[in-house]
């Protein structure tokens, strides 16, 4: 019996779901934010600046689900979680640091082409009001 053959370009392809997982911003912050070690929840989001504590409980969630997370939780009182990447989590380290050393070396040319698109659109703009 051979493997099925994945293409993330067709829309039925199950690997959508994993590709559309880790490409969200908040998950890719959050496993380059637990790409050295264990975190506990307020450590992570002040690490991952600008995320909601809700969006940061609901995006853990869904990595711990999908095995990308582990969740620790410890018996003391008051009791202390850990959030730590899993082994499929760390093969995501590398390709996530090569994007957001891309975004962080490529962010001046970024914004200037935004100023330069958004400057031929302002005519097209002015003229239709």
């Amino acid at each position: 019996m051979t493997s099925p053959v994945w293409n993330v370009m067709i829309e039925s392809c199950p690997s959508r779901k994993s590709l559309a997982r880790i490409a969200n911003k908040w998950t890719a912050m959050i496993v380059i934010a637990l790409g050295d070690g264990r975190l506990r929840f307020g450590k992570l989001q002040s690490e991952v600046g600008g995320i909601s504590g809700k969006v940061l409980s609901e995006t853990l969630r869904d990595l711990e689900r999908d095995g990308i997370v582990a969740r620790h939780v410890h018996d003391e009182i008051p009791p202390r979680v850990e959030y730590e990447l899993t082994e499929l989590g760390r093969t995501l380290r590398d390709p996530l640091n090569v994007l957001r050393l891309w975004a962080e070396a490529h962010v001046h040319e970024v914004d200037r082409a935004r100023e330069m698109y958004d400057a031929r659109q302002a005519p097209a703009l002015d003229t239709a009001r």
